[in-house]
């Protein structure tokens, strides 16, 4: 098993507008035999860390799924828990998009940026 985090991520007003509003999340599972199941955790940072998403996802093999996810938030951070028999195939990157559904690119997490 793998858990990935994407560590916490600010997203302050500018001019009275986060820059994120929506996260786009990306998983990609490169094992051409088995299904990957992945649960991801969305904790909402205000002071206190509050769960707000929490979802599992299987990826088939050779599968890609993207899901999008409310951002806009003063902080927010993302776990991810890859079952064991993929947790070497399987790729996570996040996308931060503003409200015009363009990237921000300080917010934005390849998949060798989403740490163990």
């Amino acid at each position: 098993m793998a858990i990935l985090t994407t560590g916490p991520i600010v997203n302050t007003p500018v001019n009275g507008v986060r820059p994120t509003q929506t996260i786009t999340i990306k998983i990609v599972n490169n094992d051409p035999v088995n299904t990957s199941t992945v649960l991801f955790e969305g904790y909402y940072l205000n002071g206190t860390r509050t769960l707000y998403v929490l979802e599992a996802f299987p990826v088939g093999p050779n599968e890609v799924i993207t899901h999008n996810n409310y951002a806009n938030l003063d902080g927010y951070e993302f776990l991810f828990t890859i079952g064991d028999d993929t947790a070497g195939q399987t790729e996570i990157s996040v996308w931060g998009k503003n409200a015009d559904g363009e990237l921000v690119d300080a917010h934005r997490l390849v998949s060798s940026e989403v740490k163990y």
